[in-house]
């Protein structure tokens, strides 16, 4: 039996092991720690991806914020005149506007937008404003215009030559009406290679990226599908359908048309379906899986892309078209380019 001698000897034992100071308990049970050997990282979708991930780079690989790198990789296609999918030189509305979408999250759930924007370059830099000036998430329009030029932004045209030229183009034979997957059938017989969700034709920079202290940021930014409806919304500014990041778990961002992912919170599922413990890979499919289930059909004619990252550094993407590429910096290779699965 367990006598009272016996009970107040271990009653002593259990006061004796816990007088014993914190060092030496440390020195007993290792503690947890986070694994830092894949940090820090960016991955952005698409090829030009890479350029942008390279001006992110200089920032991770110093030791910056993974905040600072996403703002900075993305300026890079906003200001590419040749990128017609993003920022400056975008194709425009119907209408002859280009209205510029962006949004930005941190390690903190801190989170900024701007809707519709027109005449600012830089629409990522003016989200991050929002974010950290404001007691809001979301900009739209004029009212993220007037917000913009007060915080000194720069109010010039994002219209170019080209741009303008191929809108006049397609006015000649267009209807005042919003077409599906316009992009695709602009080259249907003129370049049958730009073809759906090819390197040539797509929309949208989202970047995610982990910093040497393992937080996770992410930015995403588009000039929208061409044509569109003058102040139409994609999935791109939207936290939880275009980009969604959650610092214990991962981040995630989409490409593609917009409508569809805002239909089933793309990139909050990608990231809920890696807290439950798929692979980024596999919870992007799943999130496509979703998209062609409930419109399978419309699936057949449209791209829709996800790309993930979890806690751990570990990346995977998927698409319903061939074609999606994402682009990887690591402090082992800057220019990694891989292609994407899909479903079809």
């Amino acid at each position: 039996m367990f006598n009272r001698r016996k009970f107040i000897k271990a009653s002593a034992l259990s006061a004796g092991l816990l007088a014993i100071d914190k060092s030496s308990i440390a020195n007993v049970i290792p503690r947890e720690e986070t694994k830092t050997e894949n940090f820090p990282i960016v991955i952005s979708t698409w090829d030009f991806g890479i350029a942008a991930n390279a001006d992110a780079w200089k920032v991770l690989s110093t030791g910056g914020r993974a905040l600072d790198a996403v703002e900075q990789g993305v300026w890079v296609p906003e200001a590419d005149e040749h990128n017609q999918s993003v920022g400056y030189g975008g194709l425009p509305d119907r209408d002859g506007h280009v209205t510029l979408d962006a949004c930005i999250m941190d390690e903190l759930g801190n989170c900024g937008a701007v809707l519709a924007l027109e005449h600012i370059k830089h629409p990522i830099s003016v989200a991050r404003k929002v974010m950290e000036k404001t007691p809001h998430v979301m900009l739209a329009g004029d009212g993220a215009l007037q917000f913009a030029l007060e915080q000194g932004f720069k109010k010039e045209n994002l219209l170019t030559p080209a741009s303008e030229k191929a809108w006049k183009e397609w006015l000649k034979t267009a209807k005042y009406a919003p077409v599906m997957n316009i992009e695709n059938k602009l080259y249907q017989k003129a370049a049958p290679q730009k073809l759906p969700g090819n390197q040539y034709n797509h929309d949208t920079i989202g970047m995610l990226a982990i910093d040497a202290k393992g937080n996770i940021s992410g930015a995403c930014t588009t000039s929208g599908m061409a044509y569109k409806l003058h102040g139409r919304i994609g999935d791109s500014p939207i936290i939880g359908a275009g980009l969604y990041v959650d610092n214990e778990i991962g981040g995630a961002t989409s490409t593609g048309v917009g409508e569809e992912v805002v239909r089933n919170v793309g990139s909050f599922l990608v990231v809920e379906l890696m807290r439950q413990g798929y692979t980024p890979e596999a919870a992007c499919k799943e999130a496509v899986m979703r998209i062609i289930k409930k419109k399978p059909e419309t699936a057949k004619n449209i791209q829709v892309g996800f790309l993930a990252i979890n806690k751990k550094g570990e990346y995977g993407a998927y698409a319903i078209q061939q074609g999606f590429s994402y682009a990887v910096c690591n402090a082992e290779k800057q220019d990694l380019l891989i292609k994407g699965k899909s479903y079809y």
